[in-house]
């Protein structure tokens, strides 16, 4: 670890903040402190706020059997409680101690699913609410419990006896209270924005002072000015994150309306900013473009999201502050990350994408990036997040930007990225003539230090959306010292697990969904395999394209996709 320390100053100050943060955070949860977790507890929750979280009747059922299948382990319980079972992985521990899987029971409604969900939640009480480490409170985790917990406050009190009903309420006020005091120590991003989310739905739904329940939803606010950009983007430039946190605030803000109660305007803001930037992420076929994090989306979340957006135009071509570019005509969409990376705190999830591409037409997708695996596979994980696994040019099989890599570091700091591109230049290409195009040039300077090489791109896209041509180049900054000094380049095409492949002397004709499409380009190119991470039934097999060039003698390759009448 002190090797990788001592080559990124970066990664040794946010390792040192990283302890002090914890260590804060031991010493307000710590012995002397807990008795400032103990308190009063109301009567009764003031309101049931919504939710936008649809579950699965049959999951309930499996897990009513005693299944958990959570971030891609399975775990039986058996007779024993499953929070006392030994856990697979952190991600499991998270998803488990998080209960949003409470959905699922909610879903299926009837005696035995309302009956199992409050036998489980009576189980923690019993065997880890009286304990404030481990993962079931690390920061995250506790927030999402505490939302879930007030979704479904009408599932578990409903019939409920009063035991249980004072239980459920006196560790609503403990878990609210803990949040209040670590709120700053939580860690930057989602997580921080998660939690305030969370005291500010408590401040709403669990009876206390009106002061003290404003000042929580003015927190969230200010935090959402902290976090959500000019454009509507996150910060981490996730475009997943999106989704996570209107799925939360939305529900946030109309309760607040419902019961009469003033909304911050930063909420309002944040949430007219968020609609438009996730309307900007969608491809064609409503999936959300895979960049910096994303996977498999959740189709009906982003549907009911959907409906709140009350903008009715055209997405921003150029979302300048995240970090993106969107072009789009007839039924074809092209969303290009044409952004440096995120800042050190904020790169746990980020990809080393940049200038990668996503091709989609009508209801089909084409061109994609690998996506983010499901919880669980660290191993993957890794991999996706390479810019091999992205459709952009790599240099010498190496990313265009470096991760934090040693296991140490990676358990510590959840493996962030240190930016190689400080610099994205983006020139907005004009009609050209009769054959009028939209599109731009971006250059990035990821292999400059490295290799001597900045990486040009040029995306075109044809008025009626039956064309996409590009050219990459890798301009050279130094003169190459000999042989010794030459490297190999590859431009990287992932196609759709649903694209088919048929190559035709010099061109590949692409069946999909009813649609033809043709790839060509200037230099030979090959077919081979892939793997596509973001299906929600987990990772499934796909074919890449691959040019593979000498920078040093052939720095420019000109390609094109075009759609097949």
């Amino acid at each position: 670890m002190s090797t990788a320390l001592a080559e990124n100053p970066q990664i040794a100050v946010l390792t040192m903040q990283e302890a002090w943060r914890r260590l804060r955070r031991r010493l307000r949860t710590g012995p002397l402190h807990r008795l400032r977790f103990v308190g009063s507890a109301p009567e009764r929750l003031a309101v049931i706020p919504p939710t936008l979280h649809q579950g699965d009747p049959f999951v309930a059922e499996a897990i009513y059997a005693g299944r958990f299948h959570l971030a891609g382990r399975l775990v039986e319980a058996g007779r024993g409680s499953i929070f006392q079972a030994p856990s697979p992985s952190d991600e499991f521990s998270a998803e488990l101690h998080s209960f949003f899987w409470l959905r699922h029971h909610a879903a299926a409604g009837d005696a035995l699913a309302i009956k199992n969900a409050r036998a489980l939640v009576s189980d923690w009480l019993r065997h880890s609410s009286g304990r404030l480490g481990g993962p079931a409170f690390e920061p995250e985790v506790a927030a999402r419990r505490l939302i879930a917990w007030l979704n479904h406050g009408d599932l578990l009190l409903g019939t409920a006896d009063y035991e249980f009903y004072r239980r459920f309420l006196r560790s609503l006020s403990a878990q609210t209270r803990y949040l209040r005091s670590i709120a700053q120590e939580a860690p930057a991003g989602m997580p921080r924005l998660m939690v305030r989310m969370a005291i500010a739905l408590a401040g709403v739904c669990l009876p206390m002072p009106a002061g003290r329940a404003r000042a929580s939803v003015q927190h969230l606010a200010d935090e959402l000015d902290r976090q959500i950009l000019p454009d509507g983007g996150h910060a981490s430039r996730n475009p997943a994150a999106l989704a996570a946190i209107l799925a939360e605030l939305l529900p946030i803000r109309e309760t607040l309306v419902n019961q009469g109660q003033p909304v911050p305007k930063g909420i309002y803001s944040a949430i007219d900013r968020m609609l438009p930037a996730l309307r900007f992420f969608r491809h064609a076929d409503g999936t959300l473009a895979l960049f910096n994090g994303t996977g498999a989306c959740e189709m009906q979340l982003l549907a009911a999201l959907m409906r709140f957006d009350e903008t009715l135009g055209e997405p921003l071509s150029n979302a300048r502050h995240s970090g993106y570019h969107r072009l789009a005509a007839g039924g074809t969409v092209v969303i290009a990350d044409t952004g440096c990376p995120p800042q050190v705190a904020l790169s746990r999830s980020a990809h080393a994408g940049t200038l990668a591409f996503e091709l989609s037409s009508q209801a089909a997708r084409i061109v994609v990036n690998c996506g983010s695996p499901q919880p669980g596979q660290p191993e993957l994980r890794r991999l996706s997040r390479s810019t091999a696994a992205h459709s952009t040019v790599t240099v010498e099989d190496r990313s265009s930007s470096r991760f934090a890599g040693q296991p140490q570091l990676d358990r510590f700091l959840g493996s962030p990225l240190v930016p190689g591109p400080t610099e994205v230049r983006v020139d907005e290409i004009a009609a050209e003539g009769s054959e009028r195009t939209i599109g731009f040039d971006a250059t990035h300077d990821g292999y400059e230090r490295e290799f001597g090489f900045l990486h040009q791109r040029r995306l075109q896209l044809s008025a009626d959306g039956a064309m996409l041509s590009g050219k990459d180049h890798l301009m050279a900054t130094r003169k190459p010292r000999g042989r010794e000094d030459a490297k190999r380049a590859a431009i990287r095409f992932h196609l759709h697990p649903q694209v088919s492949v048929e190559t035709i002397g010099g061109t590949a004709r692409l069946s999909l969904r009813g649609q033809l499409w043709r790839f060509s380009a200037d230099r030979p190119f090959t077919v081979e395999d892939s793997i596509f991470f973001a299906d929600t039934s987990g990772s499934r097999r796909t074919l890449q394209l691959v040019v593979e060039v000498d920078p040093g003698l052939t720095p420019e390759v000109a390609w094109a996709f075009e759609r097949m009448s």
